[in-house]
Order: C-alpha cells, then structure tokens, then sequence
C-alpha cells in the first residue's frame, strides 16, 4: 500500500536510503553508497508538503519510499528507495505511479528526474516505465541548476542524464 509519508516514518527513510545505496558497491560506486540519507529536517519538509510517499507491507511499516520536487514547474522525482529485502515487487513503479498522479492533480504536465545512465535499476528501469532522455536543450533554468550541482557533488563521475515523462499516460488503444 501507498500512503504519504509521516513524521514517525523519517528515521525509518534513512534507513532504506542506506540499505538500498550498497547494491551501488557491487558497481564501484562506493561514494554513492557511502553518501548519507536527507536529514530528518530534510525528509520532514517533505512530509510536511506532502511530497513524500511510502509503500508500506501489512503492518503500516515503510520499506520503500519517493520524494518530489517542483522543478521548473514540473513533478521531479528527488529519490525513490526501495530497502533490497523488497525489491523487485513494483514498489519504484507504485511510489512514481502515486507522484505522477500528484503532478497531474497539481496542474503539472510531466514529470522528470536525474539519474545513472548505465545503473541497471536507474536509467534502464525508468526507460521501461516511460521516461526518455531529456537533452540539455530541454532542460529549464532550475534542472539545469540541479544537473550543475550534481557535476559539483561529484556524481558526473558516473554518466547522468535528465529524462522526463508525461504526468498523463498516454492512451493505449
């Protein structure tokens, strides 16, 4: 199930961030494993704003989560986490389901994100849920900025690209 994230769920966030960054070892992406979760302040304005979402298993206890921005006046995905013990169940598919819904309902006509180019369960697995690559010309002011602070953190060590998808399906007749 997918619900909006509360308060008594942040600590919980973190953990999953850090369970679900070591799989980036086994690609020698240990800086990106190594790399702290948001803050509890952080993930908590998030919460707050209602752009944070979690997918919970039976007992409400959260074991993937997403959190959304507003970037050029679009829904951007921020992060999505899925704690390893539950991979592989659709929960990343779920949680980017419920924010798409969100972007649509806030008047949003696509949603975008920055990820790994070559990390199988980054670019790869966003391409088979819709999104495609977003050149630098297509970027706004604001996911330009992102991109160059990502460069700065050191990220663009590994290939990144920007993708986007329409926040309305498209219809499949």
């Amino acid at each position: 199930m997918i619900r909006l994230a509360h308060a008594d769920d942040l600590l919980i966030l973190q953990e999953i961030e850090r369970a679900a960054g070591e799989a980036f070892r086994a690609l020698g992406m240990d800086s990106v494993a190594d790399d702290e979760p948001l803050s509890i302040d952080e993930l908590g304005s998030y919460a707050a704003a209602g752009r944070a979402w979690v997918s919970v298993d039976g007992l409400d206890y959260p074991v993937a989560y997403l959190l959304a921005d507003i970037v050029d006046g679009e829904g951007h995905v921020e992060q999505v986490s899925v704690h390893p013990d539950q991979a592989h169940q659709g929960l990343g598919r779920e949680l980017l389901h419920a924010s798409r819904v969100w972007a649509r309902g806030h008047g949003m006509q696509r949603q975008t994100l920055s990820t790994f180019r070559d990390v199988p369960w980054n670019a790869p697995y966003y391409r088979r849920l819709g999104f495609e690559v977003l050149d630098a010309g297509g970027w706004g002011p604001e996911l330009a900025r992102l991109m160059e602070h990502e460069a700065e953190l050191g990220l663009t060590r590994w290939p990144r690209v920007a993708m986007w998808r329409p926040a309305v399906p498209p219809v499949n007749f």
